[in-house]
């Protein structure tokens, strides 16, 4: 369905800027035009608002889109292959070589715009089961057509076996085909690789790696352990230059003090995947990690993972990281204070953007950023009566909760409707590819 930009004056609501300098406005305005927002403030210069279309948010609060750091998008419409007694691992490597490319479009479309839906504007897509360059394709298909901000990040097929370096030959046809132009995907995605990284493979595979990654310009990403120990000792990498902002290093509970020192040294983000953390991490302790990775100061950001071990939901991993986020008697965590909402707010948002490099663009309703933003409904029956605006973002409001959600200056949703997408449509491919993968699959899930 075709959306297209024009100029907006929002006013009325209550505006979280997540900007340092701005602050929260009750009430405020923002003003965007051609996918800029070019003015933010209690009241806006009459000169600037000629010729925009008024939206009204009285009642609303208006804040930045949120950004997932970490998703694996290709296994959405697998979400529920998990049975007890039949988890998701097990489900991964049964599954994995079952999809076929229009599977994987399906699937990329159908966390798309449920994130979307759920106020997520930009969305990092770790593909870590790149079959063939025409799923690879199918992928980014999905991610034109869904209109969403994103990262694309291009990796290993999941039975590659360990000691096999990716092959960068399809990266490099990818990138010539999809990313030399921003008319191709609108400017909205951009390309990365996730790689395996020590605690997955040999150290001398992930050095190979990332220096093809490295002599690409490409930024990286890595999973690291869960559990009790962990291969990656991040001041060693940081000594050979394998730190900084353009890797991306997801879960990591059992770092050091020593490894989250390097990281904040280096600018070495984290993306801490709330649900996963606490399902995976039974070996590690993920209240103490968290915030010992904010007071070490990494730059941490928020994340679901899969579908298939967490909703499409960031403000619940806001909620559960609140709730969480406490001192632990007992524990290294005892005598530090406590996650703050203003903190989980910048987690889901401006850290994200930081995360994925793309700061300068997104993540803050600044002046002279790209105008991705949502709207809240705070008449709600979950979310009214509302006093402090970032206590009821983080304790009260859920995806159902968003009304209005604008990308690159695009309302994608409007009055609680996707107004941009044919969800029945979407539901439908997904169902016909699950009920697809499932009978190649056999086994288990023929039979679901």
């Amino acid at each position: 369905m075709p959306v297209s930009r024009d100029k907006y004056l929002i006013h009325g609501g209550t505006v979280v800027t997540v900007d340092p300098v701005i602050g929260i406005l009750h009430p405020g305005q923002v003003l965007v035009d051609e996918g800029t927002i070019v003015a933010v403030g209690s009241e806006v210069d009459e000169t600037l608002v000629q010729g925009a279309v008024s939206v009204d948010a009285t009642g609303m609060i208006v804040m930045p889109g949120l950004v997932d750091s970490h998703f694996h998008m290709w296994s959405s419409v697998g979400r529920n292959f998990i049975a007890e007694g039949y988890e998701y691992f097990v489900v991964k490597g049964d599954t994995g070589a079952h999809y076929r490319p229009e599977d994987y479009y399906a699937s990329v479309l159908l966390g798309a715009v449920q994130a979307l839906g759920a106020g997520i504007t930009t969305v990092h897509n770790w593909s870590h089961n790149v079959l063939t360059p025409e799923h690879a394709d199918a992928e980014l298909e999905a991610h034109r057509d869904s209109m969403v901000r994103a990262r694309y990040s291009y990796g290993h097929r999941d039975s590659l076996p360990l000691d096999a370096p990716l092959d960068f030959t399809d990266i490099d046809r990818v990138r010539d085909q999809w990313f030399t132009s921003d008319a191709t995907l609108d400017g909205l995605v951009h390309l990365g690789v996730n790689l395996r990284g020590p605690d997955i493979g040999p150290m001398d595979v992930f050095l190979r790696e990332m220096g093809e990654a490295r002599d690409r310009g490409l930024p990286a990403s890595i999973h690291a352990e869960q559990g009790r120990v962990s291969a990656i000792d991040a001041p060693a990498l940081e000594a050979d230059g394998h730190l900084g902002p353009d890797l991306l290093i997801c879960h990591y509970l059992p770092a050091r003090d020593a490894d989250m020192e390097a990281m904040a040294r280096t600018g070495t983000p984290l993306s801490y995947a709330v649900h996963s953390e606490l399902h995976f991490g039974a070996a590690g302790d993920p209240r103490d990690a968290l915030l010992r990775f904010r007071d070490a100061g990494v730059m941490v950001s928020f994340s679901i993972d899969a579908t298939s071990v967490a909703p499409v939901d960031l403000f619940e991993a806001m909620r559960i990281a609140w709730n969480m986020g406490i001192p632990w008697e007992g524990t290294p965590s005892a005598g530090r204070s406590p996650l703050t909402f203003r903190q989980c707010i910048e987690m889901a948002t401006i850290n994200g953007a930081r995360a994925l490099g793309i700061d300068e663009l997104v993540g803050s309703l600044t002046p002279g950023k790209r105008a991705d933003l949502i709207m809240i409904r705070g008449a709600d029956l979950n979310v009214a009566p509302v006093a402090d605006v970032e206590s009821t973002i983080v304790r009260s409001v859920t995806p159902e909760n968003v009304d209005s959600v604008m990308i690159d200056g695009r309302f994608l949703k409007r009055g609680g409707d996707l107004v941009a997408h044919d969800v029945g449509r979407i539901v439908e491919l997904s169902e016909e590819a699950a009920s697809a993968v499932r009978s190649r699959t056999g086994g288990r899930l023929a039979r679901a």
